[in-house]
């Protein structure tokens, strides 16, 4: 399995506090079947993105990390004006491994008004977006019609693994199980942010999904998917997400009637 979302890099943001503790968190990992590791240090206003710091550290994980587990680099990248300037003059700079991947993410209780323009110009230079954990989201919790829009955008959506066992309550557990019922997720990931109250499990959720679904949907969520992502490969087969474009009525009684799309939305996305 491969992690795109893990605050491994420690003492760069909220996520590990020491060298110990992210040595721990990659240990927990491999030994959950994990074989990459995609770490993702915040980049926001409140936590702003040190390279002086993230690139001698990643750098010294990986050494010391060879032979158990592999090291990617991305981004946790947070949706303000300043930083999408920034990325759109500098593509690709925060994408995982620079293949042009990006993880991105919203404010718990507020979706900006220029959200669309933002992503369009994102999508203009270059980036694949990946929204992480829309399910955890309040104002998306209270909206779900959000989830669609973005995808219809273009957008790739990411659930974290603990959403599925109720570890961020029972809204996030409800909408991250609907997504997945309807085919409106292209990652899980952990999100981990140290070994206890946000640890690196996977194997669980894994479990979970191929239960629920499959084993071909968990392999496609935890192994191919992300490794085409890390690799910049071609996008894999997939599913065409239900609903998107018909109208339909969430559990939480939201309604939206989306314009009609008669070409598959993979093939519109990635020319397939």
């Amino acid at each position: 399995m491969i992690d795109i979302h893990h605050h491994l890099i420690y003492d760069v943001d909220d996520g590990s506090p020491d060298l110990e503790t992210s040595l721990e968190m990659a240990r927990i990992a491999a030994s959950e079947g994990v074989t990459r590791i995609v770490c993702t240090p915040h980049a926001k206003e409140t936590i702003p993105y040190n390279p002086d710091l993230v690139t001698p550290r990643f750098a010294e994980l990986r050494t010391l990390l060879r032979g158990t587990i592999e090291l990617s680099l991305g981004c946790d990248f947070h949706m303000e004006f300043q930083n999408v300037e920034e990325a759109c003059a500098n593509p690709l700079r925060y994408s995982i491994d620079g293949k042009g991947y990006l993880l991105i993410e919203f404010a718990n209780y507020s979706i900006p008004r220029e959200i669309d323009g933002w992503l369009a110009a994102l999508h203009a230079a270059g980036y694949k977006l990946i929204v992480t954990h829309p399910e955890r989201y309040p104002v998306v919790q209270r909206r779900p019609e959000l989830i669609a829009h973005w995808i219809r955008q273009g957008c790739l959506m990411q659930i974290t693994t603990g959403a599925f066992i109720g570890r961020f309550g029972s809204n996030a557990e409800s909408l991250a199980n609907e997504m997945l019922d309807r085919d409106w997720i292209q990652f899980i990931a952990t999100d981990a942010h140290n070994p206890d109250r946000r640890p690196p499990h996977m194997k669980r959720a894994f479990d979970y999904v191929a239960n629920r679904r499959g084993e071909e949907t968990a392999r496609r969520l935890f192994v191919a998917n992300p490794q085409a992502a890390v690799e910049g490969a071609p996008w894999p087969t997939q599913p065409e997400p239900i609903g998107l474009y018909d109208g339909l009525t969430f559990k939480s009684g939201k309604k939206y009637e989306p314009r009609s799309e008669s070409r598959g939305f993979w093939q519109r996305l990635f020319g397939k």
